[in-house]
């Protein structure tokens, strides 16, 4: 023991702490700052309120006296006056934009012997004979690498060997999906189907005649002169652009229901062939789906889960690069797939640049733009400063990055200066459920709301890629403490999570 504190004291043999003094320091000047900035108009006003009261109070009956018979002789400008304040109050409430409410929403939880375990998926993929060994090896490390649990759910029609990709088989799946999570959102929110004025249903690949959205009007009986919108071919970000859409509409029409359903189809959707590039599919995407309620009615309010407050769209897609990075074709022996391109992470990292340059002055506080803006300008004179990176940690309280892929999550996470908490419940949605396409941000708000950290005011990042090339952000404000809703895809599993990946 003696020794042990001698070797301490000499300093050998014992790795000493850093100093974490300077760094403690220097976060407390920031929080300090931003505290400063943030709050510095309603600093300046205290001393004028304190001024103006002071003065009030010197004021005699007299004095009050006089200032109504002066105001009486001066009629004409304080009825004008009144007159323009009732008139520019009716024209602000006419014309200001509806407030957007998240009443529920749901999402699909597939059936136990949908699941996919990793030996199960690989000795399939041996089964079928259409992959070479190099594929099937190919195959196994994407699977080591991909982040996806053993948990995860491939369609009916997969499990069959052979496969069965018929456009039957993919309507099953489609069905299945979208009525499963209708209906748990019908039963939760107590609406009728008939009540609901706008549908907007959004499944990149799979858009059969008679349409989805025209599948679901039929399925719940909806009245003739419903909106509906199917979108096609837009990628994984498709659901914050049917959320934009939906948002679009209740502006025109008042006291109005809007449902968004967000899905991908895997059954017509296998890639049978052995090029690499576009094998990597087969091992992320899987089953699942949700649909969301949106209502623009003031008495909403107070039984809804999350206000919408920004809605930012950003399409690159005018670059060639960008435009052919997510592209679904067919390889040399004709069989059809997705291709994703090598420059896909440095793409996605433009499209994210400009879409945070756009969000950024919406949602971050004066503070940050400040250091910004002063980062920006001395790099003009001085390239060797490195560009200041705002600090959404201080605009958002959660954070729902699209569970594309391990690397997406990881690269978001090291660009952003996150934590590893703020990228848990996209790394737990992934590992659970695999990339769901548009509708992964949904069962990652869900992950949050069932480990109970959803707090009335704090506000949600949802943020997703999709071919095009596009990146879309949602920012969403919690109206209440939000509880998890019956039917939450994490019920009965919440307390294994997270787990080490």
């Amino acid at each position: 023991m003696e020794s042990a504190e001698n070797s301490s004291n000499n300093g050998v043999g014992v790795r000493r702490l850093p100093d974490f003094l300077p760094s403690v320091n220097l976060k407390y000047v920031k929080l300090g700052y931003h505290y400063l900035i943030t709050h510095l108009f309603t600093l300046c006003l205290i001393p004028l309120m304190d001024f103006t009261i002071v003065e009030a109070s010197t004021l005699s009956l007299d004095d009050i006296h006089r200032l109504w018979l002066h105001l009486g002789h001066n009629l004409v400008t304080v009825t004008l006056f009144f007159a323009l304040l009732v008139v520019g109050s009716t024209v602000y409430i006419m014309t200001r934009t509806r407030s957007v409410y998240l009443v529920d929403y749901s999402c699909y939880l597939p059936p136990s012997h949908l699941k996919v375990e990793h030996h199960r998926f690989m000795e399939h993929c041996k089964l079928m004979g259409a992959f070479d060994d190099s594929s099937l090896e190919f195959l196994g490390k994407i699977m080591e690498r991909s982040g996806l649990g053993e948990e995860t759910c491939a369609p009916e029609a997969m499990h069959c060997l052979p496969p069965r990709p018929t456009m039957a088989a993919a309507r099953q799946e489609a069905e299945q999906v979208i009525f499963g999570a209708l209906d748990t959102l019908f039963a939760n929110t107590n609406v009728k189907a008939r009540d609901v004025g706008i549908l907007v249903v959004n499944c990149s690949l799979f858009n059969p005649t008679p349409s989805l959205s025209a599948m679901i009007v039929n399925k719940y009986k909806m009245r003739s002169n419903i909106k509906s919108f199917n979108l096609g071919g837009m990628g994984c970000s498709a659901g914050v652009i049917a959320v934009d859409l939906a948002k679009d509409m209740l502006q025109d029409q008042r006291n109005s229901y809007a449902i968004v359903v967000s899905t991908e189809n895997i059954t017509q959707n296998w890639y049978f062939g052995n090029k690499k590039s576009m094998l990597i599919p087969n091992c992320l995407f899987r089953v699942g789906g949700a649909a969301i309620l949106l209502s623009n009615k003031s008495a909403d309010r107070s039984r809804s889960k999350y206000k919408l407050v920004h809605a930012v769209r950003t399409h690159i897609g005018a670059d060639d690069k960008a435009f052919k990075c997510v592209q679904q074709e067919q390889d040399e022996a004709g069989k059809t797939g997705v291709t994703l391109s090598k420059d896909l992470m440095a793409i996605a990292g433009d499209a994210l640049k400009t879409n945070i340059t756009t969000l950024g002055p919406l949602v971050l506080p004066i503070s940050e733009q400040l250091l910004f803006f002063v980062t920006y300008v001395a790099r003009r004179f001085n390239a060797r400063i490195k560009p200041y990176i705002p600090d959404f940690k201080l605009a958002f309280d959660h954070f729902c990055i699209h569970a594309g892929g391990r690397a997406v999550i990881d690269e978001l996470e090291k660009n952003l200066q996150l934590l590893p908490v703020h990228a848990e419940a996209s790394r737990m949605t992934l590992h659970r459920f695999g990339n769901t396409s548009s509708s992964s941000i949904w069962y990652e708000l869900a992950y949050t709301e069932a480990k109970g950290r959803m707090r009335k005011g704090d506000r949600v990042w949802q943020i997703a890629f999709g071919s095009g090339f596009k990146c879309n952000s949602a920012v969403w404000m919690a109206l209440k403490n939000v509880k998890p809703s019956g039917g939450n895809p994490w019920e009965g599993c919440i307390h294994r999570y997270p787990v080490k990946i």
